[in-house]
């Protein structure tokens, strides 16, 4: 099932469930008003199944201001996870080769944090670029949504900016 943040005509962030008609049914007027203390709830999914056959508003996804799904919390991401990408690391860095060999044998990958949730912007949005980058490079990513408990409770698009 696919859920969304969205701006309503009024102005406020609401929860939504996209369906497979692209139409989005509002579920906050249901009670789901953030979706991160959803995605907590052991019954997320059977929840959603319950919500969706209620009545309740629904929306042209097309017509909606789409939000991150980010609402409070820290983006952090996973570099050097493939062969291609340390060989590009290495050279395009002064740091040193040996650097990137050992990050790329870890046992685990390197973590890094990324951004504050009030810097993620959502589908369509501007992106910052800082003034002192030379090449500033977008790099398309799939995007893990992982509770408090480190369970996984979906994924999205995300796109790694990165300034160089």
């Amino acid at each position: 099932m696919n859920l969304c943040r969205f701006k309503a005509a009024q102005g406020q962030s609401r929860v939504g469930l996209v369906t497979p008609d692209d139409q989005v049914v509002d579920l906050t007027s249901a009670g789901v008003d953030e979706l991160s203390r959803f995605l907590e709830r052991d019954d997320a999914v059977a929840r959603l199944s319950q919500l969706a056959g209620k009545t309740a508003a629904r929306f042209a996804a097309s017509e909606l201001k789409l939000l991150p799904p980010a609402e409070r919390h820290e983006v952090w991401a996973v570099g050097v996870t493939y062969l291609r990408r340390k060989k590009a690391r290495m050279e395009e860095s002064d740091f040193g080769a040996t650097a990137y060999d050992r990050v790329y044998e870890a046992e685990r990958p390197e973590l890094f944090f990324k951004s504050l949730s009030a810097k993620v912007v959502g589908p369509g949005d501007t992106v910052g670029i800082r003034r002192d980058a030379r090449w500033s490079v977008p790099e398309p990513e799939l995007a893990l949504v992982i509770n408090s408990r480190g369970r996984i409770v979906g994924y999205t698009i995300g796109n790694d900016m990165s300034a160089r």
